[in-house]
Order: structure tokens, then sequence, then C-alpha cells
């Protein structure tokens, strides 16, 4: 356990509780936990590090969690998932490999275009991801989520990050036609299997503190289950006005890291 004070902790702990519940609904839990990470764990020695390998060891319990709950209520096609997610591993892997030999600096302005985009076509779109189709999913659509969902947002997962939950729904619920409480079902075994892989290369570089992330993960996987219920719950629409809220959050915290921090 690092040394960091009692006060700390519970604010870490809580943290956890509300990054688990958004990341299960919507996902970019990961915005809310990564910086208080970063702010809370001791400032010698390679602390961003540190705080990456804490993240996902903590937000690997709670994703699960939130898979489970999803995969017993909703009607998520696992084999479809878990395919997508090894797509997504392969990604992951390849864009961290890019991401140490270039600067991500000069491509976090084109998210956030990106991000207003997608936003304002949600908001124009009102019925975008509220039914899903009717019709079963085309060959072709699977392989087209496969290498967008899969390899190429796992590949800006590796590159850069944030925000990599809340594209893979919107991926997935305009490729393969999901709703939005399916889609965040799906982009959550998506998300385990990314998590895992990032985990590992953590883990065999000593990057984790794992008893602090031990107590962390118990707050996460108690917020990723509640959030999937509470998905499961209020439907499209409330995880529709979720979206937007970090969709516009996230286009807010690049703008900071990129002009004023």
């Amino acid at each position: 356990m690092p040394d960091i004070s009692l006060a700390m902790i519970v604010v870490l702990c809580l943290a956890a509780l509300a990054a688990g519940w958004i990341d299960a609904v919507v996902g970019g839990g990961g915005l809310l936990l990564l910086p208080v990470l970063l702010l809370g764990l001791p400032n010698s020695g390679p602390a961003a590090q540190y705080a990456l390998g804490t993240n996902k060891a903590v937000a690997i319990v709670g994703t699960t969690g939130a898979a489970v709950t999803y995969a017993r209520k909703a009607p998520v096609d696992v084999s479809t998932a878990v395919r997508i997610g090894l797509a997504a591993l392969a990604g992951s892997t390849a864009g961290a490999f890019v991401a140490t030999g270039m600067s991500t600096e000069v491509l976090k302005p084109v998210v956030m275009v990106v991000l207003l985009g997608v936003g304002a076509f949600v908001i124009l779109r009102p019925a975008f991801g509220t039914a899903p189709s009717t019709g079963p999913v085309s060959p072709r659509r699977v392989l087209a989520a496969i290498g967008l969902a899969g390899l190429g947002i796992g590949f800006y997962d590796g590159l850069i990050g944030p925000g990599t939950g809340t594209f893979l729904v919107l991926t997935l619920t305009a490729i393969l036609h999901l709703d939005l409480v399916t889609a965040s079902a799906t982009a959550k075994i998506v998300n385990c299997c990314t998590n895992a892989g990032a985990l590992a290369t953590f883990a065999w570089k000593g990057t984790v503190y794992w008893q602090l992330a031990a107590l962390m993960a118990v707050f996460n996987l108690v917020g990723g289950t509640v959030g999937a219920h509470t998905a499961l719950k209020k439907g499209s629409g409330f995880v529709r006005v979720v979206l937007l809220t970090v969709v516009f959050a996230l286009v807010a915290n690049l703008a900071y890291e990129q002009w004023v921090a």
C-alpha cells in the first residue's frame, strides 16, 4: 500500500464507486478515476505508470461485475462481443506500441472534434439507440464491428485512451443496430478483454499497487453492478442522457489537457 492518508483513501474509494457506476451505464469511468489516482498517489517515482496500472486493476473488477449483470438480463450476443473484444485486445497492443514512438498530443484536437460531432448527432437524432433492430445482424455488419469497434477503437485505447467505452457504445449502436442498453452491455464484455491485456502488461512491469487496488475494486464492483441495474431499469432514454453528459465531459477534459494543463 502506498503511503497516503486515510482521507485520500476514502476519496479514492468513493471515486472508484462513482466511476464504476458511470462506466457500467455508458463507459468513461476512467475520466473520473484516473485523474483522482494521479492526484492521490505519491509523486515520487513513476507515479503515472502506477496510476494507470492501479486503475486497470480496479476497473477490470467493476467492468466484469457489470458485464455479468448485463449478460444475465440483457439480450447480449456474447460470442460476437468476445470476438470484438479479442480484436480490441490486438488493436490496443498495437496502439500502445505506436504510442511509445510518437506524441499523442497532436491527436487530441481531432478526438475533440469527433466527440463534438458525436454529441451533435445524438442530440439531432433523438431516436438513436432507443430501439434495437428487429431482424438478425448480417455477417458483414459483425465483421465491420470487429474491424471498427475492435481493431479501430482498440488501437485508439492503446494510443490515447480517454472515452474508449463511450466510443464503443456509440459504434456498436450504429453498426449492429443495438439499443443503447444492449450496446453498453456488449461494450462491457469488450472492455473486459482489453482491460485484461492492459493489466497483464502493467502487472508484468510491476506498476500496480495491489492492496490499494483490491480495496478500491470492492467499491468499483458495487458501482458497476448498481450502474448496470440502473441502465437496465431506466432504459435507453436514461442512458442517452448519461451518454451526452460523458461525451461533453470528455471534450472538456481533453481541451483542458491540450490548452490549459
